[in-house]
């Protein structure tokens, strides 16, 4: 549940009076974007690859926003410290008001920019995960993209929770493996860590970008590669990440046991995430403080 104090276009208020109207089309249509930042020690983790995100998503979809980091992060503290979040995570939507013919004719901005915050939900040691076909399209322009039209993701995970699971894998039109509704998927198979190709139409999840990049320097030999659900069913370790969940062990695939759940891999890439993070945001912090208005 989201925390009561939220950002409207720069002001903090109540989350009662942030007000949108059906006249904002985007709206309606699920024109916009958004992504969710980690909050450890009050300080949001990784935001300037969040930033470089959204921009790279608002060219891609037409969305008129370029975000002054300054501004942006300025506004994201201000609802971290009104809530007095600790640890948690924060949200950033950006609506396109104007997208057609069925906007209202109220003075409106050009975008509406809403940030709200919220407690980390809480997840067991290991996760089971369902399978979905055709649940991404690889050849979709808008592959890839963090819309706030979310329908499809939370369509299918509730649907694999009415059936006992967790999350779901999310099979693309080729039959590969492409990604979870909220987290990106590793396997462990022959030595070494394989994670899906954003060919494959999955998210260019912030934890995967950073696991990919810190993963050598913590033993672990990780890259991209083409993935089928065999190769997750036989895999000595399978595991997800998210901003909510960092690394998270699966112990079943669509019925198929893995033995090592949670296993040494994940763990050690769990510990290498935290230690990534924990020294991102002590830096961030001591060079961010007086810029943000702390």
């Amino acid at each position: 549940m989201i925390h009561r104090l939220v950002s409207h276009n720069g002001t903090l208020v109540p989350v009662e009076q942030a007000r949108l109207s059906p006249g904002q089309e985007g709206l309606i249509n699920g024109w916009g974007l958004f992504t969710t930042l980690r909050v450890f020690d009050g300080w949001p983790f990784a935001f300037e690859r969040h930033c470089r995100r959204l921009s790279r998503d608002a060219g891609r979809t037409h969305v008129p926003f370029h975000p002054d980091e300054k501004t942006l992060l300025a506004d994201i503290l201000a609802v971290i410290r009104g809530n007095q979040v600790q640890e948690g995570a924060v949200r950033v939507y950006v609506i396109w008001n104007r997208t057609g013919s069925w906007h209202s004719d109220e003075s409106l901005p050009e975008i509406d920019v809403v940030i709200t915050s919220a407690a980390l939900p809480k997840y067991p040691e290991t996760v089971r995960l369902d399978l979905r076909e055709q649940g991404r399209h690889a050849a979709s322009p808008l592959a890839g993209v963090k819309v706030i039209s979310w329908l499809n993701n939370v369509w299918n995970v509730h649907e694999a929770k009415q059936r006992g699971f967790d999350e779901v894998v999310l099979l693309n039109e080729r039959g590969e493996v492409s990604e979870c509704t909220a987290a990106n998927v590793f396997a462990m198979r022959e030595g070494e860590v394989l994670t899906p190709p954003l060919s494959s139409g999955c998210l260019a999840g912030i934890t995967r970008e950073v696991l990919l990049e810190i993963s050598g320097a913590a033993g672990v030999k990780m890259r991209e590669a083409l993935l089928r659900p065999d190769d997750l069913y036989t895999a000595d370790e399978v595991f997800i990440s998210s901003t909510n969940r960092a690394v998270l062990a699966v112990a079943e695939v669509a019925g198929h046991k893995i033995s090592a759940a949670p296993g040494p891999i994940a763990r050690k890439l769990g510990q290498a995430f935290f230690n990534y993070l924990t020294q991102y945001i002590a830096q961030a912090k001591r060079g961010g403080q007086l810029q943000a208005g702390a």
